[in-house]
């Protein structure tokens, strides 16, 4: 009787009343442990079901081979023959095996080559179908005062070209700077009698304000929020991206309103305009993009504008929501008309080199403010297109601008802080340094009403407005939680109830108070 596990003449013998099978009684009960089934036939199987076996104590004989020096030499010869033999075939396996996964990742990392390439295509398919797209004239109808037909964004009449290869502008007529100046004065009527509004957020609140949320809007692939703008009536806010997009963004909901694609490179600056129905928005591919809103929600585009050459770097809308001027390194600005997007001038400071790095319009909308690459800010007086002010003693580039609701002070941001001046005087009265001299400060906004300062570089900072002689307090400091060490842009909502900041992340992140912004949802 042989044991069925190893077949041989088992020493402690047990039968299973199952199977009737024999076992030696240690192989048998591991197996059980380990498996608790009979080996042979696979049916369960306890240590009850075995029973010992009792047999008379037997004398194993010694095989032949084993009795003699040289038999015992011809086992070990045989066992080290098949040893090589199993060894042998396991080369061979393993060799079979490489080769195996050898051309598995060949053919791997070509279906990636080939994914790669159908997607870059694709994308480029996309980009030259939103060019197409563009290109045809939203309004067919609609046509110039001088009969010339709107195409692209442009009249064909712009495209003339005059002494020295430059472009002829009809100007700025009498009746815009009448309108203008309309608004001027209607504007500056209501200033001197305006007052902070009784539901301004008071410096106690925002003394606590922490980040609410954080919003994903851009690609990961090329991150950053380089510019951003808010229209208060709806509570909706615009950004503009590295990965060449703008994005309309709902607050309350938290939801992607509008994906703007159709810059080819960074959007630079982002701009809301007649009530929210459009955007504007600069980018590093020297070219404006007018966006309109349609009926199922989405904006589409509606006039390309290509009158630099160079980046676009900032983008500002009038108070009357029918013009807009853009500003660029090329060192002009332009001043278009809003409904036909016609450039009605580009002007350039004949005793100036430097490009334009920010720009924004004065309340009253008289004055154009502009930063340049060469640390001055300039003074224009809209009307006659004249440079009336420079204010120089910033350090590098003049990064973000912005003129207080009360109509007299300035903000400017570069390399060296923050500056302040009085518009009244000409003179800078204050100026902050929050950081070291590597580390510029990237953005800087007054609140609507005039009553708070935020500034933007390695951390967000916001302080009281005051006068010229009084102390501008420091109240809050929030940290740059994107990781980057760059808060690019910033605003305040509406009422200064909550701060919206981007940074060099795909991030929108908004400051405010928890109880009220679940009180506003």
């Amino acid at each position: 009787m042989n044991c069925s596990i190893s077949g041989e003449v088992p020493e402690d013998p047990v039968v299973s009343m199952k199977s009737g099978l024999i076992f030696e009684k240690r192989l048998i009960e591991r197996h059980i442990s380990d498996y608790g089934k009979c080996p042979v036939t696979g049916e369960p199987l306890t240590k009850d079901d075995i029973i010992p076996v009792k047999t008379g104590k037997i004398v194993k004989p010694q095989p032949v081979q084993a009795a003699s020096i040289p038999g015992m030499l011809g086992m070990f010869q045989i066992e080290w023959d098949g040893l090589m033999l199993s060894n042998f075939a396991l080369e061979q396996q393993l060799h079979t095996a490489r080769q195996e996964l050898s051309h598995a990742l060949y053919q791997h990392d070509a279906a990636c080559r080939v994914i790669a390439r159908l997607k870059k295509e694709r994308d480029e398919a996309r980009a030259l179908l939103a060019q197409a797209e563009r290109q045809v004239p939203m309004a067919a109808t609609t046509t110039a005062p001088n009969g010339a037909a709107l195409s692209n964004g442009k009249r064909a009449a712009e495209e003339e070209m005059g002494p020295g290869g430059k472009k002829i502008r009809q100007g700025i007529s009498g009746d815009v700077i009448k309108e203008l100046q309309d608004c001027n004065a209607a504007l500056s009527q209501q200033r001197k009698r305006r007052q902070i509004p009784a539901t301004l957020a008071p410096v106690d609140a925002v003394e606590r304000y922490t980040q609410l949320n954080s919003y994903p809007l851009h690609k990961t692939n090329k991150p950053g929020i380089l510019s951003l703008d808010i229209h208060y009536p709806k509570d909706i806010i615009a950004t503009g991206g590295v990965d060449s997009n703008a994005v309309v963004f709902d607050r309350p909901s938290g939801q992607i309103v509008s994906t703007l694609s159709g810059h080819s490179k960074r959007v630079t600056s982002v701009r809301f305009a007649a009530e929210g129905e459009l955007v504007v928005t600069g980018s590093a591919d020297k070219t404006v993009c007018v966006w309109q809103s349609s009926e199922n929600g989405n904006y589409d585009c509606r006039h390309t504008l290509k009158d630099h050459s160079a980046e676009v770097q900032a983008v500002t809308v009038h108070a009357t929501n029918k013009y807009f001027v853009t500003a660029s390194l090329d060192g002009t600005w332009c001043f278009y008309e809003l409904a036909s997007g016609l450039c009605l001038a580009q002007v350039a400071d004949a005793s100036e080199s430097e490009g334009y790095t920010s720009a924004a319009f004065h309340p009253d909308g008289l004055i154009l403010g502009a930063g340049t690459s060469g640390a001055l800010v300039k003074i224009w007086d809209v009307k006659s297109q004249a440079n009336v002010a420079k204010f120089d003693g910033h350090v590098g580039a003049v990064t973000a601008i912005s003129f207080s609701e009360n109509g007299y002070f300035l903000a400017t941001a570069a390399q060296d802080g923050v500056k302040l001046w009085d518009l009244r005087k000409l003179r800078n009265f204050r100026s902050f340094t929050p950081y070291d001299e590597d580390t510029a400060t990237q953005s800087v906004e007054f609140d609507h009403s005039g009553s708070y300062l935020a500034l933007g570089g390695s951390d967000i900072r916001v302080h009281q407005a005051a006068s010229v002689k009084s102390e501008w307090n420091l109240i809050k400091t929030f940290p740059d939680l994107s990781g980057t060490g760059k808060a690019t842009c910033l605003k305040f909502g509406p009422d200064a109830k909550y701060i919206a900041v981007g940074s060099m992340d795909r991030n929108l992140r908004i400051f405010g108070l928890p109880g009220e912004d679940q009180s506003e949802s």
